[in-house]
């Protein structure tokens, strides 16, 4: 009676010790070597196999390696960015400084910032700015960042200004920061809601924070959002004594 391939393997994985008993028959099994076309011994192979697998190992601990220098940097630039937010004394520049600190710090290519319901103090200001309806109700819907593509939204275009004063600044030579944002394309984006975190947080936004890039891949979808929340609550938390109590 001849057994076929499955039932040999069967046999050989309920008997392990098959190979305990016939050790001789280890030496004289020959396999393809995955390197080139010649037969190996199961030893061979098994070391070759061991090899790959260490490599691959080694190659998923220097990637965790990486991930973390680069949360590690992120997290000090965080720290950077709410020690200058926070320091801010003047509401009138806080907006400014909130942006500024993304575009300086993160080296964010483009940024820009809206809020509405503030109070009367700041409603001629640039950053409360007429906001159309359609934007408020995108702002209500997002529980958490929008990162993608730039297909076309209204809130691009308030980068788009902010590009252009930019560039007078640079232009001028009063003031060289934020030249890094000075490329008027926006290919990727991030859309970050602001909420009064004094209210739940299902309350409606009070300001939508919007981040941009020439580059399409930097702001993209299935990207890691959660150090993108954190500035929306910082900023949120910052931003809201500007609001009409």
């Amino acid at each position: 009676m001849s057994l076929n391939e499955r039932e040999i393997a069967e046999y050989l994985l309920a008997n392990p010790q098959f190979f305990e008993h016939h050790a001789e028959l280890l030496a004289s099994i020959k396999l393809m070597s995955p390197h080139g076309n010649r037969a190996v011994s199961l030893q061979e192979r098994q070391m070759d196999m061991l090899r790959d697998k260490n490599k691959q190992i080694e190659r998923r601990l220097a990637e965790l390696l990486r991930y973390g220098h680069e949360n590690d940097s992120i997290a000090a630039r965080f720290t950077r960015w709410t020690s200058r937010v926070l320091a801010e004394r003047d509401p009138h520049a806080l907006p400014a400084t909130v942006t500024r600190g993304l575009l300086e710090i993160f080296e964010v290519p483009q940024a820009a910032l809206r809020l509405w319901d503030v109070a009367e103090t700041y409603s001629m200001a640039d950053f409360s700015r007429y906001v159309g309806e359609e934007v408020r109700i995108f702002a209500n819907s997002l529980a958490t960042p929008y990162c993608g593509a730039n297909t076309g939204f209204e809130a691009a275009q308030w980068l788009v200004s902010a590009n252009a004063e930019a560039r007078a600044m640079t232009a001028d030579g009063s003031d060289g920061a934020g030249s890094a944002a000075t490329d008027g394309s926006t290919a990727s984006i991030a859309l970050v809601a602001l909420r009064d975190p004094q209210r739940e947080e299902s309350a409606n936004a009070f300001g939508l924070l919007v981040l941009g890039s020439h580059d399409p891949r930097r702001f993209h979808e299935g990207m890691g959002t959660d150090f993108l929340s954190q500035i929306g609550s910082l900023a949120s938390a910052a931003l809201s004594r500007l609001l009409a109590h």
